[in-house]
């Protein structure tokens, strides 16, 4: 009884955590963006379904002081809008692939958000795969993605699933070499489904010699940022 009541504190005592960090980064967010008229005056919801304050923080600064040229991202939504908003007026030549799973949600997503002609929009419907003998959501065709290389990759899709969820980020990783300079944003890490796949994905990075550096930011969601040399003062944010 004492025990089970010990575990309780512990849990609540940690939400409590997390959630006082969020509006830490939620403060840390809208500095970050002062100054900035076309960001202070875009319409964005920030979190449950959407990325945390953390997510929007972290893709500012990577947008604003990296400035990817090449861009994809699982999962069409809030984050979309924002990086949208970034390619109409600081990287005129950046492009933005987004995979999303759903069309009906395309459709409803893009009627009510203008969006930049260099963002496109793919639908790889939402299918089960089995990986390490669990079963996973996965974007189905997304093997045709394996071949291209991008700056920033941004995992926040499919739906997750309990074990090696949104798996597909070691798939879509798996003809990186030690040439190559590159961010992954992963959203939701602290689910174990998350996690599971993240350090698959290390795993195969450091086999194939890649030097990545690794920072966690932690509120009600954590972001884990992998990223190679070039961008190695992007962990520390």
């Amino acid at each position: 009884m004492i025990q089970r009541v010990f575990t309780k504190m512990v849990k609540l005592s940690r939400r409590n955590w997390l959630q006082s960090k969020e509006l830490e980064w939620a403060h840390v967010y809208h500095d970050s963006i002062r100054g900035t008229p076309w960001l202070e005056s875009l319409q964005l919801n920030v979190g449950r379904w959407a990325g945390s304050y953390a997510l929007f923080y972290i893709l500012n600064r990577v947008l604003k002081e990296h400035r990817p040229g090449s861009i994809v991202e699982f999962g069409l939504g809030e984050s979309t809008k924002f990086i949208s908003a970034f390619l109409d007026h600081e990287l005129p030549e950046t492009t933005h692939l987004a995979i999303e799973q759903s069309d009906q949600w395309r459709t409803a997503f893009c009627d009510r958000s203008q969006l930049n002609d260099r963002v496109t929009i793919d639908i790889c419907e939402l299918m089960q795969k089995e990986v390490q003998g669990h079963a996973s959501n996965c974007y189905q065709g997304i093997e045709k993605f394996a071949d291209r290389k991008f700056d920033f990759y941004i995992i926040d899709g499919p739906f997750g699933s309990d074990r090696f969820s949104r798996f597909d980020m070691v798939r879509i990783a798996e003809n990186l070499t030690k040439e190559d300079q590159f961010i992954f944003l992963i959203d939701d890490y602290e689910r174990k489904g998350e996690a599971e796949s993240a350090e698959h994905l290390i795993k195969q990075l450091e086999k194939k010699g890649i030097e990545i550096h690794r920072g966690l930011y932690e509120g009600n969601a954590t972001v884990l940022m992998i990223c190679t040399e070039k961008y190695r003062y992007a962990t520390s944010l």
